[in-house]
């Protein structure tokens, strides 16, 4: 039985991700921060629930504590919670508005993933997906024919660009786990007020995929729904 771990999945891409790889026969733990609404997830989809703040260091560490005692080990870590950031013009960032940007979708990757790297290599085929977006992509943000190039947020789209980088040093210091990142396209969720021009189910396509790569599959890249994306 393969236990995985994602992080924000009370709704949206985690949620779906949650059930999909429930359906592939995996025993999943919902991670999420609002107890109420996770254990809710969790018993709609037949999940395990851990409630999980990744800001917050003794929320991680517990987590990670109750996965241990529970499963003993970690075969699949899905780092999706996310936020998407203050929504400002790039001028009126502050370094307050970056800093609590980065506490979730960056620093927040790092807590969870450090709390729970002892369970992870207690397994056989350890696995790492990262949730990014094609805005961390310079390739993207940078060429005026793509969809990305349009969007302008300082905190969030250079916090997906450091996310990529958090992929591929923990692939090169870890060798035995596949770490990715992915960019799951313009999916409607909330962060867009559901205005993603692809389906929920769409979205979860690459991390479903990359979760379930095995002891095999590719480390330390950076995916969408085509493969290896352009960076």
């Amino acid at each position: 039985m393969t236990t995985t771990l994602i992080t924000g999945a009370n709704k949206g891409l985690g949620f779906e991700t949650a059930r999909r790889l429930i359906e592939a026969g995996h025993t999943v733990y919902v991670g999420a921060r609002d107890a109420h609404h996770g254990r809710t997830a969790a018993e709609r989809l037949g999940a395990r629930f851990v409630q999980l703040d990744v800001t917050d260091e003794d929320s991680v560490k517990a987590a990670a504590e109750f996965v241990r005692a529970d499963a003993g080990r970690l075969d699949v870590l899905v780092n999706n919670a996310g936020i998407a950031g203050a929504r400002k013009p790039v001028g009126e960032v502050t370094g307050a508005d970056m800093l609590t940007t980065y506490d979730t979708n960056v620093f927040g990757v790092v807590r969870v993933t450090h709390a729970f790297l002892p369970l992870l290599e207690a397994s056989d085929a350890p696995v790492v997906v990262n949730v990014s977006s094609g805005l961390g992509s310079l390739a993207a943000t940078t060429d005026p024919s793509r969809v990305e190039f349009h969007v302008t947020l300082l905190d969030y789209n250079s916090s997906k660009t450091a996310l990529v980088m958090v992929t591929s040093q923990y692939a090169k210091a870890f060798p035995a786990i596949r770490f990715n990142a992915v960019d799951p396209g313009y999916t409607a969720t909330d962060f867009n007020s559901h205005r993603g021009t692809q389906t929920i189910e769409e979205g979860a396509e690459i991390i479903v995929r990359m979760a379930s790569i095995g002891a095999d599959g590719p480390t330390g890249g950076f995916f969408d729904k085509t493969g290896p994306a352009i960076w």
